[in-house]
């Protein structure tokens, strides 16, 4: 609650300087060219702004952010191994479990809502909690009900949040320990195959492809971790058919495309910014690639804006659930 206030308090001084600062303008234009200029119209404006703010805001806090949209996607690739043609991915991303606390209702429904896809795989691109480990605790018995048409397909990686930058520490082994400690609750009481610049090969059928997670390297507009090792991650793969997990999409652009010819690459962490009106968001502004799929060629990167957030709305950018089915043509 207290982000929450935070936020909207932010929001509403600046839109009440805006009518405020045009006022300004317009009255000082006025004394150049002898016109008078009354404040009235810009303080309606100012007070008309904010409360329509308020009413957004409360609306995406309530509402926005428990809503859910399950967008699928099918992309064909002519090296994808034959026994995995058909291959169905749910891809999720940034939970940001402190904000489903008094929730789990909520995020029951999103996982029956993930199971009833009947996945093959699927994969959490990071940003499981906000601040520390503990914010998993009370979700465990919810999030480890996640299954795959084959037990064990749940592959994570982590986020810059699940690092813990933004929490105050005494000192750096501390953090390392809440971080080991959220590693340890992911793979040992949630069951998910965490993968810390590490791979892990599935085989079907005499085939196989490569899952590979990539720690969070963010070398965008926000570059608070830098934690990836893209050539260790990806080492003695030569040409498996590689889906890539990696939170920060930037790394895309920078590293992926020009070091590796992996054909797909998934990742989270832009949110759209919680905030997307007729299309816009301004995450565009940060990152290139913040919202859906994009393709350079061959290579293929699907960016999932998440199910939750780090302030508590969702305005017009609704938490997703992604289905990818994968095709061989």
């Amino acid at each position: 609650m207290k982000f929450l206030l935070i936020g909207i308090g932010i929001i509403a001084v600046l839109l009440i300087l805006l009518p405020h600062i045009v006022y300004l303008l317009a009255k000082l234009a006025g004394v150049v060219a002898h016109f008078r200029v009354g404040y009235r119209p810009f303080g309606i404006a100012a007070i008309v702004l904010v409360v329509v703010w308020v009413l957004i805001a409360i609306f995406g806090n309530v509402y926005g952010r428990f809503r859910c949209e399950v967008k699928q996607v099918q992309l064909s690739f002519s090296n994808l191994p034959a026994s995995f043609d058909g291959l169905r991915i749910v891809h999720i991303s940034d939970l940001h479990l402190d904000g489903w606390a008094g929730h789990g209702k909520e995020l029951q429904q999103r996982v029956d809502e993930i199971n009833a896809l009947h996945p093959d795989i699927i994969c959490f691109t990071g940003d499981l909690v906000s601040l520390s480990p503990d914010e998993l605790k009370p979700f465990v018995p919810i999030l480890r009900q996640l299954r795959t048409n084959q037990e064990g397909h749940v592959y994570a990686v982590l986020g810059n949040h699940d690092y813990m930058p933004y929490t105050r520490f005494s000192n750096d082994r501390e953090r390392e320990t809440a971080v080991a400690e959220l590693v340890r609750m992911e793979r040992e009481e949630l069951g998910w195959k965490l993968l810390l610049n590490e791979s892990e090969v599935i085989r079907l059928g005499g085939d196989s492809i490569a899952i590979l997670g990539c720690e969070n390297q963010s070398v965008g507009a926000h570059p608070v971790i830098q934690r990836g090792d893209l050539r260790k991650t990806v080492s003695g793969k030569g040409n498996t058919f590689s889906i890539l997990l990696t939170h920060d999409p930037s790394q895309w652009r920078k590293e992926v495309l020009v070091e590796t010819n992996i054909p797909l690459t998934l990742s989270g962490h832009t949110h759209a910014m919680q905030f997307r009106i007729l299309g816009f968001t301004p995450s565009k502004w940060l990152y290139p690639e913040c919202d859906g799929l994009y393709s350079e060629g061959k290579q293929h990167l699907y960016v999932n804006i998440g199910l939750g957030g780090t302030l508590p709305w969702r305005i017009g950018a609704t938490p997703e659930i992604t289905l990818i089915t994968m095709k061989k043509n």
